[in-house]
């Protein structure tokens, strides 16, 4: 026994030893590069043929340095500090609307004006061409650019001068920037069978109150039901994801934990509070773009037969980033641990491995994810995001509809013309559930888009150009011509025929981006509800008791 001591005595000498040393090491190596980076960057500024910008250049080479990490440890010199508080807030100083850049009028306008936002409030609207900020003039710059100007301190004001397309005048707005709070919940409300939802867009600071708040009011309204909407939200605060799983969890319960190198970097996250509901069943919607915080929520609630999870396959996100410090009144976003929802799985779905060399990375095999259980011992995974308990895919977009979307491959926005025509000839629409666009409106439109000589990416030409590449290649081409030929004036679109064939999902888009314009965001997700695949598949599964239960019990899953 007493020689079994010493040996595990030696060991331990030789293991501390060897780390000691592995550490000295390392210490020695940072010493030596941050050396060599100081005498380097001397050399530069003393030899290099033009004057070096001390700023610019050592902002390069961090960001550099960052990216060999991971694409979420950032860093964030003095001017872009702000960027980071918006980032942590959701809130920033400026007009509250989104703008864009116009492809075809090669200018930047304005998009999307917020509701009581100051943009909305002096009668900006959605086409309006920017000329000028102040003294500035903006006429050929880039989003980014205009975007910047538009922002400033809370309570400056300044002059934007823009041009309305619809009356061809250029028109002056006085305009006091203010602090915006992004719309983190922008719509919630009743639906049929009395059944809730809500739609959370981002986990910002106090965005769990919003969310409680909307659900003990969609109570007093008499819900039985509720779908929580978590499609395209990419996260934010962690904390406030616990504080969401509250509202439905009992207090006492984890719902996360971060693991990390240092101590400091560790902590459980538990609910503290009284929930509100425990009982009342919930449908989780999620996507791919469902991502961190978001996935914390929807992964907890999965985790702890809380929930139903319906939708497609999450990000995958399971690291966890704390701004830090720096001098000079720079910040710095760093990776410092992964998160761990409670039945232990972490859903980081890439591996960024620093050993295999800077940039590399990885998607996780599902063949190589681990089994875990929930809390009625459901099996799940981890490595791959949150996969939902139901799976329910969304219609896909035809790439006509894309690309009037987006302007067409000539640049023609003739979709986003439309829209700002129409608002401009309609003072006012119906209400948001019950606005349509008559037989005559698409008629317009229709004929309108084949005016404009509106092109699209056609995929069917382009694998038919591919396959008489492949067979010209091959030396059969010729013997087929007369098939090949067939095929291709099969496969000549006529745009007219092709705008009717997808009536449904253009007027659709239509419809939406007008509801927008004249009741926000808000009137615009409400109207889309009644399109909504997924949205209606849960409804369904909360109507039906006995299978929204059975889908949380072992073996339950679909």
């Amino acid at each position: 026994m007493r020689g079994f001591k010493i040996i595990l005595i030696v060991f331990q000498l030789s293991f501390f030893t060897s780390s000691a040393v592995a550490q000295t090491n390392h210490n020695l190596e940072v010493a030596k590069n941050l050396e060599i980076l100081n005498t380097l960057y001397s050399q530069l500024d003393l030899f290099y043929v033009d004057t070096l910008s001390p700023g610019q250049t050592m902002t390069a080479a961090i960001k550099g340095m960052l990216r060999s990490l991971d694409p979420y440890t950032e860093y964030y010199p003095q001017e872009q500090t702000k960027e980071l508080e918006m980032m942590l807030t959701g809130k920033y100083a400026g007009i509250g609307a989104l703008v864009k850049y116009h492809s075809r009028l090669k200018r930047v306008v304005i998009d999307e004006p917020y509701e009581g936002m100051p943009a909305a409030e002096v009668g900006l609207k959605k086409g309006d061409i920017v000329l000028s900020i102040d003294d500035s003039v903006m006429t050929d710059k880039t989003v980014s650019y205009v975007s910047s100007h538009l922002r400033g301190d809370p309570g400056t004001t300044f002059i934007l001068k823009v041009k309305r397309p619809s009356t061809d005048k250029e028109m002056n707005f006085k305009i006091t920037r203010r602090n915006i709070q992004m719309p983190v919940l922008p719509y919630y409300g009743m639906r049929p069978d009395s059944i809730g939802y809500i739609n959370l867009n981002q986990f910002t600071e106090d965005c769990s109150r919003e969310v409680r708040r909307a659900f003990i009011d969609l109570k007093k309204q008499g819900a039985k039901g509720l779908v929580f909407d978590l499609r395209g939200n990419g996260g934010g605060s962690e904390l406030e994801a616990v504080n969401i799983v509250n509202i439905w969890v009992p207090q006492g319960q984890k719902v996360v934990e971060n693991r990390g190198k240092v101590q400091q970097a560790n902590r459980t996250y538990k609910t503290y509070l009284e929930p509100v509901d425990t009982v009342m069943p919930i449908v989780v919607l999620v996507n791919g773009e469902t991502a961190s915080a978001s996935e914390i929520t929807s992964g907890a609630m999965q985790d702890l037969d809380r929930a139903v999870v319906m939708g497609t396959r999450t990000y995958g996100k399971g690291l966890v980033q704390v701004p830090l410090d720096l001098p000079y009144h720079a910040n710095v976003k760093i990776t410092t641990s992964k998160y761990y929802i409670p039945s232990g799985r972490c859903i980081q779905a890439i591996n960024y491995d620093r050993e295999k060399g800077a940039g590399y990375t990885e998607h996780i095999p599902d063949s190589l994810t681990h089994v875990f259980y929930t809390q009625n011992g459901r099996e799940v995974r981890d490595g791959g995001g949150i996969k939902p308990d139901v799976e329910v895919k969304n219609d896909t977009m035809p790439n006509i509809a894309y690309y009037l979307s987006v302007g067409g491959l000539d640049s023609t926005e003739v979709m986003f013309d439309y829209l700002v025509d129409y608002i401009d000839r309609h003072p006012t629409i119906a209400p948001a559930r019950d606005f349509h666009l008559t037989d005559q409106d698409w008629q317009e439109f229709r004929q309108r888009v084949i005016d404009s000589g509106f092109t699209y990416d056609d995929m069917s030409r382009k694998q038919f150009d591919e396959l008489v590449k492949t067979a010209k290649f091959e030396g059969f081409y010729d013997d087929s011509r007369e098939v090949f030929d067939a095929l291709s004036e099969r496969l000549k679109h006529d745009l007219g025929t092709e705008l009717d064939k997808h009536r449904e999902v253009i007027q659709q888009m239509l419809e939406l981006d007008i509801i927008a314009a004249y009741y926000y965001q808000g009137g615009g997700i409400e109207a889309g509800l009644a399109y909504d695949k997924q949205l209606l598949e849960a409804e369904q599964l909360l109507k039906k008791p006995e299978e929204y239960r059975k889908i949380l019990q072992v073996g339950g899953q679909k």
